[in-house]
């Protein structure tokens, strides 16, 4: 046990582990272990994937059954390892409905193929995410029936049985989901509370309704309008209903800054992100962590890799001592690809990092606009990192990867944040950007990996995380340059995780500037990028975007750029399919909203206006 300690555990977290084995007394135990085992928690299998289903369509069930094939292909590199499809006509028989499923296996793939469904077989489920607390679920429901697959989504069904339309609201997890009720035509889906995963919706030529992961067999199908599904709400459209409504079930009270008033408690916001990463923990195959070397990642990667080794106290199993495989990326010499190593040495993961040229990451630019469906330019320039980086991750045999999203949203910690002019104003922008967070951050982070089949999961987007992240007073997340608290954006978090004893990172990164995963790939590649669509975008092309582009009409030749390339892969129709209007607009500083413009006059100067980091004058390489 020793010689493994020596072996798998990096300097600062060896007295850690030594220390809790002395206090189990386990100079003898360990070898028990290794003789007998106790059995470690078995993780249920994620439903991971692509889902499609087409509601009340006027075909016949086999052209309906045909149609759904055909277009759930759109969608199978978010689910390469099974395909499923049930199809059934409405009561009436006037009309059909399909729900149809491509399974990325995270665990058991030989069985948990999808749709899943209610005991008695009425209801069908296709749905796209994990449920972390399935278990106490399954605890609550009345009916013993035993359930037919390992999956922790099947509790979905069956809860809805017995819970009706409150299931979504009962759910911790990810989650993109439809159900079909045989008997009465009812159908009801529903979406997570901050849009993790991915849904859109739409209406058919013959005015069925069509819900999808991914925009793509929308617009190939024909609908005449296409548009975001939002998170935190549930749709519900009864038998013989030709529209169904769309019902909020996540209202938390923070959405209201009179809710924000908690006061500074950093073992309460160190303890409960702990907890959001271990239940994300979930998982019987190969997982790693996207390791940017900025704060956000490098905690992920630091609580794993303390996860792993108390595992290994409380179960045993050596494989828990074998290091986490973490993953950067960036240009030669990029301050990302630097730090991370930094990072990676400092808490002992297996570490793998990739560098890109400015010109592969142009390259890519097209397939990254056609996976991402968006045009929004600070979601391109960091998703063709990302899009990059999960292709080399998947082809490690990696299945599933943890990631840093959501921070800087809930704790304030964009650099633009430092202009905001007192707690309540920061606090609403905050809720704002959460929000925002499906059509930015989610989409890319859930678009850019499952591009390749590669799950992503982001635990500072708990449920939990974001109770305790968004009830903090707002005064606590105002940056003070100068004072001996809050002098730095993210204090309270840098400061929760500052445990000089026990370390969790170097000083130097867990005090690190926020740098925008964009820019910190290098510099040089959001500056190649306006130097290659200065190229291709003429002036001319300038000229006659308000005609070309009349919704969300570009400013800049490197967003005409990308906004020619998105309706290249995705145009209207001739109904005018309003595929641009699901992507945001409007001028940004720093990944601000438009609303935050009005904290610096000096912003409205729309040459002034950049989605980096750099073009807010409290950057160390600030070009404004």
């Amino acid at each position: 046990l020793v010689s493994a300690l020596e072996q798998h555990s990096p300097p600062p977290m060896r007295r850690h582990v030594a220390s809790l084995l002395l206090l189990h007394g386990v100079a003898g135990l360990s070898l028990r272990h290794a003789a007998a085992p106790r059995t470690a928690p078995r993780a249920a299998a994620p439903s991971m994937c692509g889902i499609l289903a087409v509601v009340n369509s006027k075909l016949s069930p086999e052209a309906l059954r045909l149609q759904t094939l055909t277009l759930q292909r759109l969608v199978r590199h978010r689910g390469p390892d099974g395909s499923g499809i049930h199809v059934v006509e409405t009561p009436t028989g006037a009309r059909c409905s399909s729900v149809a499923h491509e399974r990325l296996a995270i665990v058991d793939p030989l069985s948990g193929n999808q749709p899943l469904f209610s005991h008695d077989r009425s209801r069908s489920l296709t749905v796209n995410g994990e449920i972390y607390n399935h278990k106490q679920l399954r605890a609550e429901l009345k009916d013993p029936t035993a359930f037919r697959t390992e999956s922790d989504c099947e509790v979905i069904v069956h809860g809805y049985d017995e819970f009706g339309v409150d299931i979504a609201s009962k759910l911790d997890g990810d989650f993109a989901f439809v159900i079909l009720d045989d008997r009465t035509g009812d159908v009801y889906a529903a979406r997570d509370p901050v849009g993790v995963n991915s849904l859109y919706m739409g209406t058919g030529l013959d005015g069925s309704t069509w819900f999808s992961s991914e925009a793509k067999p929308l617009v190939t199908g024909g609908c005449i309008d296409v548009r975001i599904f939002p998170p935190g709400h549930y749709y519900l459209a009864r038998g013989g209903e030709e529209e169904g409504r769309l019902v909020p079930y996540y209202a938390p009270s923070w959405h209201s800054a009179s809710a924000a008033t908690q006061p500074l408690n950093l073992e309460k916001l160190r303890t409960t992100f702990t907890a959001a990463v271990e239940k994300r923990l979930m998982a019987d195959v190969p997982y790693g962590v996207l390791l940017s070397g900025g704060l956000d990642s490098s905690l992920v990667a630091s609580v794993i890799a303390r996860l792993k080794r108390k595992r290994f106290l409380e179960h045993g199993k050596v494989d828990d001592l074998q290091p986490v495989k973490s993953f950067s990326i960036g240009l030669d010499g990029s301050p990302d690809l630097a730090n991370a190593q930094k990072v990676a040495e400092f808490i002992g993961t297996e570490h793998y990092g990739f560098t890109f040229t400015v010109q592969e990451g142009i390259d890519a630019i097209s397939d990254v606009i056609y996976h991402l469906e968006t045009y929004d330019v600070t979601t391109i320039r960091a998703g063709t990192p990302m899009f990059l980086l999960a292709r080399k991750i998947k082809a490690m045999g990696i299945k599933m990867v943890m990631s840093g999203e959501g921070a800087d949203e809930t704790l304030a910690g964009y650099l633009y944040f430092h202009k905001a002019p007192n707690g309540t104003e920061l606090h609403a922008e905050c809720v704002r950007k959460v929000a925002a967070l499906n059509q930015f951050d989610c989409l890319r982070a859930n678009k850019a990996t499952m591009a390749h089949g590669l799950e992503v999961r982001v635990p500072f987007l708990d449920r939990g995380m974001l109770d305790a992240t968004m009830t903090l007073d707002p005064d606590f997340k105002l940056t003070r340059k100068g004072e001996k608290t809050q002098f730095l954006e993210k204090w309270a978090l840098r400061e929760a995780f500052n445990v000089p004893t026990e370390p969790f990172l170097p000083h130097e990164v867990l005090f690190r500037q926020k740098e925008q995963f964009s820019d910190g790939v290098g510099y040089s590649w959001i500056d190649g990028l306006k130097e290659h669509a200065g190229k291709v975008i003429s002036d001319e092309d300038m000229a006659t975007a308000p005609i070309r582009f009349p919704y969300n009409t570009p400013g800049t030749k490197e967003a005409a750029y990308f906004r020619t390339i998105f309706h290249s892969h995705f145009p209207n129709n001739n109904y005018g399919n309003g595929i641009e209007a699901t992507v945001p607009g409007g001028p940004s500083v720093a990944c601000s909203t438009a609303k935050a413009i009005e904290w610096d006059e000096a912003w409205s100067d729309p040459t002034k206006q950049d989605q980096s980091g750099r073009f807010v004058d409290t950057h160390d390489a600030a070009v404004a």
